[in-house]
């Protein structure tokens, strides 16, 4: 029943998430053109919270615990579970005062508005699947540049989207390259669930009525601990919360 009720306010929102997407990518150009970085981020801020706002219309919410054990004035590498692109949105908007920048597929650099011009231009990174050699400079760099400027790096360790919400085995090679290069840096679990829901029918149409929640765990300094002790701590902080 919830599937045939999906359609038509499926259609209503993808209507109004393309829109979005289509307004805010020559602002995104003008911002970052004309007034640099700051005003840039602004603008993909306000995205999001209008994509956000979209997802409303599908009666989903969203719930964030303990935002407020996440250290201030230093670089962040937040490592997460992965189920949807609302991930992302959710993100980018409820954690925006910390700069959030992803490791995401070069596939997404292009031919989507807005989206592709902000990975391009907003301090994330693309990375080549089939080629792990060009990851490794693309991470340092990424992980050099939180690290100089304090900002978060966001990377989904089981590589792709679960599409049941059941976690998959943890990739150590990217999360090693930024912690190598950003020693200053908090490692900060955080689980996802439900996001999954939101595509449990594919693309079209959407699920109705899910409450999205991120659990922030507790951070931990790169510096305090060996990289496995801190990949398995990461990895088992993660999994504990995610229920499917």
């Amino acid at each position: 029943m919830q599937k045939i009720i999906s359609y038509p306010i499926s259609i209503v929102y993808y209507l109004c998430f393309g829109l979005c997407l289509v307004i805010f990518h020559p602002i995104q150009w003008l911002c970052f053109n004309i007034f640099g970085y700051q005003a840039h981020k602004k603008s993909v801020d306000y995205l999001n919270f209008f994509l956000v706002k979209c997802t409303n219309l599908l009666g989903t919410t969203y719930q964030f615990n303990n935002l407020d054990h996440l250290p201030k004035n230093v670089p962040l590498i937040i490592v997460a579970n992965h189920q949807s692109m609302y991930d992302i949105i959710a993100m980018i908007w409820f954690m925006r005062r910390f700069h959030c920048k992803f490791v995401s597929k070069k596939e997404l650099g292009s031919g989507i508005p807005s989206v592709s011009y902000n990975l391009r231009h907003g301090g994330s990174v693309l990375i080549d699947r089939k080629d792990p050699k060009q990851a490794i400079p693309t991470i340092k760099g990424l992980s050099e540049y939180i690290e100089k400027n304090t900002r978060s790096a966001v990377i989904f360790p089981e590589g792709t989207r679960s599409k049941t919400g059941k976690p998959k085995e943890f990739a150590q090679s990217g999360l090693k390259i930024l912690c190598k290069y950003a020693p200053s840096a908090y490692v900060v679990p955080v689980t996802i669930n439900n996001s999954w829901k939101m595509v449990r029918f594919g693309t079209f149409p959407m699920g109705l009525g899910n409450r999205l929640t991120f659990t922030i765990h507790e951070p931990m300094a790169v510096k305090d601990f060996a990289f496995a002790d801190l990949i398995q701590k990461t990895e088992a902080a993660v999994v504990s919360e995610i229920r499917y």
